[in-house]
């Protein structure tokens, strides 16, 4: 046990003197996490917005004091019923609000015929401008007139802030590429300066020497899981409602899989920048396409669904939006849970099968 002990200390002496390694494992995972929360967001903040109303009275003008004193919407004034086509078409303004002729009556409930008060024309050029539009008009509206037939209530993110989503799609991309890019390229540079078969030859199993590579890195992964999370929660004010201890188990068991696909990488290679391309680039496609991260995975053409279901990381985002966004226990997720250790357990089986092939 004290071999095994003296070569984790090695290894993680290699890393610690390694600058620029230390740099790429702290720092991307940081640098992700701060991009994808502020700079890459599809939030829709100052939406333009116009009235037309027949008649401006004071429930109108309180309508319209809701929209304009709301920091999503621009308001850009009124406009005659002729001039909402053009407005939408020059891109003055994304929505306009059309008022009915007895929209006073409405809010106030003495209309002889209940029907909306208000009508909502949006440009669908963007649909996504669209759609954020829509929502927000008629959460700001809504509950406004008595007959009003919408009554919107948006749970878990209110304001649709893209870093919900975000954030735990960050955290199942960050683990697969940072652990498996980083234990595959450890294991062949061994491999290429010829001192791995020195390491083999050493009274230490091989299954130890691997254990003591691995260990390192699992370590600065916790930290890197600890960074983000924080980050999460005090910079983007991601809330983490759920169970904190289930969010750090199924992660610590997602960080174990990906160093099991890092060290699956090294088996099949013998050059560090092929276990770079294939750990970055092959690795990389399959986790934003068919993990959820990007777009909801029901959205995928029924024939590529299937894929879906043998993607680690679309297991481990799910569990954590479950855990973190929408608040849910930790029994919540025990299939996540069962279906990752279960991959775990069958990736680095493979990988140590395979590697102790290539010994032999």
């Amino acid at each position: 046990m004290n071999r095994f002990a003296h070569f984790v200390k090695k290894e993680s002496l290699h890393i610690l003197r390694d600058v620029r390694t230390i740099l790429v494992v702290i720092g991307i995972p940081i640098v992700l996490t701060l991009l994808f929360g502020f700079a890459i967001s599809t939030d829709v903040n100052n939406i333009n917005v116009a009235a037309c109303a027949p008649h401006r009275t004071a429930a109108v003008r309180d309508a319209v004091s809701r929209v304009s004193h709301t920091p999503l919407f621009t308001f850009k004034g009124y406009v005659a019923p002729d001039e909402i086509d053009k407005v939408l078409r020059t891109g003055t303004a994304e929505a306009v609000m059309a008022f009915a002729d007895d929209y006073d009556r409405l809010v106030a409930g003495t209309a002889e015929v209940a029907g909306c008060g208000v009508q909502l024309v949006l440009d669908g050029s963007n649909p996504n401008v669209a759609a954020s539009a829509s929502v927000y008009l008629m959460q700001t509206l809504s509950g406004v007139a008595a007959a009003s037939p919408v009554d919107t209530h948006i749970l878990y993110n209110p304001q649709m802030k893209s870093a919900y989503n975000f954030v735990p799609g960050i955290l199942g991309l960050i683990f697969i590429l940072v652990c498996a890019m980083m234990t595959s390229i450890s294991i062949v540079r061994e491999k290429e300066l010829g001192s791995m078969e020195v390491l083999l030859v050493s009274p230490v199993k091989p299954l130890w020497i691997i254990a003591a590579k691995m260990i390192p890195y699992f370590a600065l992964s916790c930290i890197n899981l600890l960074s983000v999370l924080l980050i999460a929660r005090y910079a983007l004010g991601v809330p983490m409602t759920g169970s904190v201890g289930g969010i750090l188990l199924i992660s610590g068991i997602y960080i174990a899989l990906s160093l099991g696909f890092g060290l699956l990488v090294s088996t099949v290679t013998d050059k560090q920048m092929v276990a770079l391309l294939i750990s970055g680039m092959v690795l990389m496609l399959p986790i934003m396409m068919f993990s959820g991260m990007l777009f909801p995975t029901e959205n995928l053409p029924l024939v590529l669904r299937p894929i879906t279901y043998i993607v680690p990381a679309r297991w481990y985002i799910d569990a954590m939006r479950k855990l973190m966004i929408e608040g849910l226990a930790f029994g919540d997720v025990l299939l996540e849970l069962g279906i990752l250790a279960a991959m775990t357990i069958g990736i680095i089986r493979v990988a140590l099968m395979k590697f102790n092939d290539r010994l032999e």
